[in-house]
């Protein structure tokens, strides 16, 4: 993790307590010629102002990078650290000779990049061979302020149910080895083959929680703690709930809204477990259900309604969603640009619709990859 998430909830006027947000993204470095995948990390790196480094990483692969905005309770903090971050690291990759891209998975076939130099990823790679994607899975992580880990724990019981509505929002990655996936989030479909990728599960405390990380680990199933790839857990080394279930964003308006909403969600579940509001009960399979049609419709098909079983148009889903938690949106300044961004995303459609209108235009792949890469640089949506 880049950056440091440890800046105290504030309050407002009459006391309510506003929480944190930090938002994590990853990035996809390609030929600027091929739009193939290539293993230029350190490169890049080479090329980062100095003052920015700190909050520039490696991820797990040579063709990844990673970026982490500083904390804050305004979302002009993080649309400003998220604008400037990217556009630097842009600016790095075309001095080193390649081109950044907010892409959950690379959409040109070409050979798999080499896994980072480093003796945890070869630890992995020795324990969990071919389970490695192609080029390079790419998602967007949010972290907010909670107060205690029992809240925090409690808060990921709360959360559960919504998560697949935002995933469907944040589907950025149909194209896969130069072909359309059929997916709108094919990254998604590649991640869930390392074993510890699931739904989070229902948590009867926080020791509950440290015995099934103490669990996993003994199991084989993780080498560590920082493996624990649920779709939200308590971060190991913050004290904020972090939310991991979406593709990285196309453009800063795209990631500025889903912290807005990750950060109304965990708040809207303090305020339920503070008024003892039990959790939504939800069946397991029935989540991972709406996950998988999440990842494969987006936002421009249908969606599982957890609490009845049935389907629903995923738009009706997300408005429902967004209505719920209007009052946190709103105690935190936040309703008037939500409505503004949600507006957008409406009329432009998902990072997965616009790749899909790019090539059912042109027919070429490298315009897709050409449209992504203005977006990464910019700050509004196409």
């Amino acid at each position: 993790m880049t950056g440091q998430l440890t800046e105290a909830p504030g309050r407002t006027a009459d006391g309510t307590e506003l929480l944190t947000v930090g938002v994590e993204e990853e990035f996809l470095l390609v030929d600027p010629h091929t739009g193939a995948a290539v293993p230029a990390v350190d490169l890049v790196l080479e090329q980062v102002p100095p003052e920015l480094r700190g909050q520039v990483e490696r991820e797990f692969q040579t063709s990844q990078i990673e970026i982490g905005s500083p904390p804050g309770l305004e979302l002009r903090s993080i649309r400003h650290s998220l604008g400037v971050l990217r556009a630097a690291l842009a600016d790095a990759a075309e001095r080193a000779g390649v081109r950044l891209l907010a892409i959950g998975t690379g959409p040109v076939d070409g050979p798999v990049p080499p896994v980072v130099d480093k003796p945890r990823f070869d630890r992995m790679i020795e324990r969990f061979r071919l389970l490695v994607p192609g080029p390079g899975n790419n998602g967007m992580h949010v972290h907010v302020g909670i107060p205690d880990p029992e809240i925090g724990v409690q808060v990921l019981n709360h959360v559960r149910p919504w998560l697949p509505t935002l995933h469907a929002a944040t589907v950025n990655s149909p194209f896969a080895r130069s072909e359309d996936t059929g997916y709108a989030s094919w990254r998604s479909v590649e991640w869930e083959r390392w074993p510890s990728v699931a739904p989070t599960p229902y948590l009867e405390s926080h020791e509950h929680y440290r015995r099934l990380i103490r669990q996993l680990i003994a199991s084989g199933v993780m080498l560590d703690e920082g493996m624990l790839y649920w779709y939200a857990r308590l971060s190991a080394k913050y004290p904020t709930v972090e939310i991991r279930i979406g593709d990285v964003c196309p453009t800063v308006d795209d990631a500025v809204l889903v912290a807005a909403l990750v950060r109304a969600m965990v708040a809207t579940a303090i305020e339920d477990v503070r008024a003892g509001r039990p959790a939504i009960p939800t069946d397991h399979h029935l989540l991972v259900g709406a996950h998988w049609r999440a990842a494969h419709d987006g936002l421009e098909g249908d969606g599982v309604d957890v609490t009845t079983g049935e389907l629903r148009p995923a738009w009706e889903l997300l408005d429902r969603f967004v209505e719920r938690l209007r009052p946190a949106l709103e105690s935190h300044g936040d309703w008037s640009e939500v409505t503004d961004l949600l507006g957008g995303l409406r009329r432009h459609g998902t990072g997965a619709a616009r790749q899909r209108a790019v090539f059912a235009r042109t027919g070429r792949l490298a315009d897709v990859v050409q449209d992504v890469a203005r977006q990464t640089r910019g700050t509004n949506t196409p």
